[in-house]
């Protein structure tokens, strides 16, 4: 599955292509621009399995940097200021990683 089984590749570019200068990434904004915001429970599970790419069940910090890219290959990578502002606004538990259901009340909330 890719992400543009989930969202449409127009408002993927728009949406990436929105933050591109760096420092300027905001999850909250991004979420509404890609049209994440709109789409029910199960395909905002769906994008998390996307973003996913180890297959873990969590997305880690590591993977959380490449996030743009997961999206879209022109994205670019978060810095790492970025990485960690994304990482605590979504791990809830405080482990460290994002779990689906983090994933999905993170979207929700923004």
């Amino acid at each position: 599955m890719s992400m543009t089984d989930v969202l449409s590749a127009d408002d993927i570019k728009k949406a990436v292509g929105a933050f591109a200068a760096a420092d300027s990434f905001n999850h909250k904004k991004f979420f509404e621009m890609v049209g994440l915001k709109k789409k029910s429970h199960d395909e905002v599970k769906k994008v998390f399995h996307i973003l996913d790419k180890d297959q873990s069940g969590y997305i880690e910090e590591d993977e959380l940097k490449f996030v743009l890219k997961g999206f879209t290959a022109e994205g670019r990578d978060l810095s790492d200021k970025e990485t960690k502002a994304f990482l605590n606004a979504a791990d809830k538990d405080g482990d460290g990683k994002i779990g689906v259901d983090e994933f999905t009340t993170l979207v929700a909330e923004s």
